[in-house]
């Protein structure tokens, strides 16, 4: 598999999008009635680490990107070794429940996991902009800068164009639409749908968040669960009968 599946993926998106339609465009950045679950405290009790399974769906399709430093990296060299949360995000999204969301969310996570001696150097967090004609790797970098030594690797990235961002964002099945107005000047927005991928260290995709289900306490025992499945597999070794 080259990219993640349409079929998984886009179900609940195509639903969302139908019920956006009837009020909005989708993320038009207007303040919103009502904030994510994620900012808030968790308001059930998550089901036990290690208690429920992860399938991998798809593979996490590589590309090639550019760091704060204006170096080429590669996705899969970052996710070498790594469990992954990955973000798409743009800087000047203005709505609560959009990218500033994801980021949130990941943040609060960082800092969770920064005392957690059992978690050090498990987890890598990417967060990519599919708004390269302003997010250059010095403006990423600037926005980096508020999260940096927190403990838990965080890799802020761009593309070198909008012609490389392309492919990589069809790999990923994700939909970006600019905004414009009825003259057709671009208002600075993009319309998309807010997912966050967990990646595990065999570069497949094992859980898609959205808005409604991303939440530091859930991401993180699902973090923990794959850490738990990795040390059983490790644990049965080779043995088919195990």
């Amino acid at each position: 598999m080259n990219r993640i599946s349409r079929s998984a993926v886009f179900a609940a998106g195509l639903l969302l999008m139908a019920v956006d339609a009837l009020s909005a465009a989708q993320h038009q950045h207007e303040a919103p009635q009502v904030l994510a679950p994620g900012y808030a405290d968790l308001e059930f009790v998550p089901p036990p680490v290690g208690s429920y399974r992860l399938p991998p769906f798809a593979d996490a399709p590589d590309a090639r990107v550019l760091n704060r430093y204006g170096k080429r990296v590669s996705l899969h060299e970052l996710y070498q070794d790594k469990l992954v949360l990955l973000s798409f995000i743009y800087t000047r999204c203005s709505d609560v429940n959009g990218c500033p969301l994801a980021t949130h969310v990941l943040a609060k996570l960082q800092r969770q996991l920064a005392s957690n001696k059992d978690l050090d150097g498990q987890l890598r967090l990417i967060s990519l902009s599919f708004d390269p004609s302003y997010d250059t790797p010095e403006v990423m970098g600037s926005y980096a800068d508020a999260f940096a030594g927190e403990g838990v690797d965080w890799q802020f990235l761009t593309a070198a164009s909008e012609l490389e961002l392309a492919p990589i964002l069809e790999d990923y099945n994700q939909w970006v639409v600019r905004d414009y107005d009825a003259r057709g000047n671009y208002l600075g927005s993009i319309s998309h749908l807010l997912r966050v991928y967990l990646i595990d260290r065999e570069q497949q995709v094992r859980n898609i968040y959205s808005v409604s289900f991303l939440h530091a306490d859930t991401v993180a025992n699902d973090v923990r669960t794959l850490i738990m499945e990795e040390g059983q597999l490790a644990g049965r070794g080779a043995d088919p009968e195990q």
